[in-house]
């Protein structure tokens, strides 16, 4: 295969490849792995980095492709190697990945679904990515993954929370770092209960893509159960900047809570929107109105200022946790970029080092290799606490975060609080769940492309 020019820092350019199929190369391994797409050669080995860079969700994009950076840069033993040293597995030696070096492509999703398989198709076609990583949206996530499924490589997901990506949509080559909808409503219900009581009623504005379905779905059973009314659901789109015409009607709604299923650049607009209607100070049924974010990030905070005090929401991972790989990742980042991680960037530094991982616990690149050691994986020192792969589904499952808003910053970065660490636990679930697509969801078999 034909690869274009590196540059100084180990990134091939991309371009569009057309076409609807794939078609792909394979090779024979002398690791008697036979068949299996875009197989490295015995110096370097190529990951695709696949992120908004342009489009709502393009803060994360940015903070993503700086973390795959760092990963890189510590897997080929540059810098003070971050996680590596705290990670539970000692296998990776800052060597690259059995020996090879690694380089790595981008290409940028737009957080749209066809942009962003176009990207991962050039990636593996034109510049033979053996891994596609990477996006901020759900709806980019489980096309990504059907295409990777088709192709034979590994897809590690990025930012994607939505059920469907291990859920209805799970495929065998798909492996998600982040929690999803329903662990979120499973963590968040309790805090809201505690502090706003269980006699309320929900008024929801919804991402019309499905992240916002699961989402809406995943909180409306959890506060449903513990005796909250939905008194309206509302689907908003994806591109919608001002959202004024979605909130007017809400104070007249019967609704005393507000559920933005929101994230990123809609869930600042539309938390902007709702503050400048009033609803923050207005009351209603006798009580305070209130809002929830239930996915939260430090980078959509920061976007929001002054609005986020006081709000709640849930997070995958927070710069200010004090476990030792946390804390390693923190130094790093910090030490190279110059600001403290996002939960986006330390979810895709995360599963670039897990691929590596499984790889060299394998001993070989071969997807379904691969897939094998991920599989019911257990590990611990990347975060969060002791986490496990299921491989049932390829859900990761940790402690989960309840944040909120920080009333008293004392910087431009330390804009929420951890108020409650659940308990992996309280947020597992049965692979077969009604939220998760059923009994009928299966991974299918493993593609090495053949």
């Amino acid at each position: 295969m034909s690869k274009s020019n590196f540059t100084r820092r180990g990134v091939l350019k991309t371009g569009a490849v057309a076409g609807a199929g794939l078609t792909l190369p394979t090779y024979l391994r002398a690791d008697g792995h036979t068949g299996f797409t875009n197989a490295p050669g015995d110096s370097e080995v190529v990951l695709g980095f696949n992120v908004p860079q342009t489009g709502p969700y393009a803060d994360e994009g940015a903070d993503e492709l700086r973390a795959y950076e760092l990963a890189v840069e510590h897997l080929n033993g540059g810098g003070d190697g971050g996680m590596l040293s705290t990670f539970s597995s000692k296998v990776l030696d800052g060597t690259g990945i059995l020996g090879r070096e690694v380089k790595y492509v981008t290409g940028d999703t737009q957080t749209k679904s066809d942009a962003a398989r176009a990207s991962a198709r050039s990636m593996i076609e034109k510049d033979g990515a053996i891994m596609i990583t990477g996006g901020s949206s759900s709806g980019v996530a489980v096309a990504v993954q059907a295409l990777c499924q088709e192709a034979g490589v590994i897809f590690m997901a990025g930012l994607t929370h939505s059920n469907d990506t291990t859920g209805k949509d799970r495929k065998a080559n798909g492996f998600r770092h982040f929690f999803n909808s329903y662990m979120t409503g499973a963590a968040l219900a309790p805090v809201l209960a505690a502090q706003y009581g269980t006699d309320r009623k929900a008024y929801h504005l919804t991402a019309d893509y499905n992240w916002g379905y699961t989402t809406e779905e995943a909180i409306k059973a959890s506060t449903e159960a513990m005796g909250w009314e939905t008194v309206n659901s509302v689907k908003t789109p994806l591109t919608q900047t001002d959202f004024s015409s979605y909130i007017a009607p809400v104070l007249n709604s019967g609704a005393d809570v507000l559920v933005l299923n929101h994230y990123g650049g809609n869930m600042i607009n539309s938390l902007t929107s709702a503050v400048q209607f009033g609803l923050r100070e207005a009351q209603a049924n006798g009580q305070n109105f209130e809002i929830v974010v239930p996915l939260y990030s430090r980078l959509m905070a920061r976007g929001a200022g002054e609005n986020v005090k006081g709000i709640f929401g849930s997070t995958n991972w927070h710069w200010s946790l004090q476990d030792e790989g946390s804390q390693a990742f923190v130094r790093s980042f910090g030490t190279k970029y110059g600001f403290p991680p996002s939960q986006a960037a330390h979810t895709t530094y995360v599963q670039t080092l897990l691929y590596a991982d499984a790889v060299t616990r394998a001993g070989s690149f071969a997807p379904c290799a691969v897939a094998e050691a991920l599989e019911d994986f257990e590990f611990d020192g990347m975060g969060n606490g002791k986490t496990l792969y299921r491989g049932d589904d390829h859900q990761c499952f940790k402690d989960v975060l309840v944040v909120k808003g920080k009333e008293n910053p004392e910087s431009e970065f330390d804009l929420l609080e951890v108020v409650e660490v659940t308990p992996v636990d309280q947020v597992m679930y049965d692979p077969a769940h009604p939220q998760m697509g059923g009994a009928e969801a299966t991974l299918g078999e493993c593609n090495n492309g053949a």
